[in-house]
C-alpha cells in the first residue's frame, strides 16, 4: 500500500525495484535448485523460493504470482533450456486458485 504520507512516486520506485530484487532471487534460486537437485542446500532454496511467493502473494494476488511465473520461466527455458514448471507446487496452499501438481523435469540438454 502507498505511504500515507502521499508520497506514491517513491513508493511505486521502490516496488518496481523490489520486484526486480525478487525476480533476480527468484532466477537464481531456481537456476541453482536445477542445475544443482542432489545439493545439500536445494531443500533450503525451496523453502525460500515458497517465502518469496508469499510476499509476491501478500503484494498482488494470484496475478502476481501468475505474472512474476511467467517471467521466470520463459527466462529458464531461454537461458538454461529447462523447466521451471516443476516450481509451482511451492506456491500451492496461497490461494486456492493456484493450485499445480509436481511435474518430473521434461526439458534436459540431452
Amino acid at each position: 500500500r502507498p505511504p500515507p504520507n502521499g508520497n506514491a512516486c517513491i513508493w511505486l520506485e521502490r516496488l518496481g525495484c523490489m520486484d526486480f530484487m525478487l525476480e533476480e532471487e527468484l532466477m537464481d534460486l531456481m537456476t541453482f535448485c536445477l542445475q544443482n537437485p542432489q545439493d545439500a542446500t536445494t531443500a533450503e532454496k525451496k523453502e525460500r523460493i515458497a517465502q518469496i511467493g508469499s510476499e509476491i502473494y501478500a503484494d498482488g494476488g494470484v496475478d502476481a504470482l501468475e505474472n512474476f511465473f511467467f517471467a521466470l520461466d520463459n527466462r529458464i527455458q531461454g537461458e538454461l533450456e529447462m523447466d521451471a514448471k516443476v516450481f509451482r507446487p511451492l506456491w500451492n496452499g496461497l490461494d486456492p486458485a493456484w493450485n499445480h501438481q509436481a511435474r518430473p523435469q521434461n526439458l534436459s540438454r540431452d
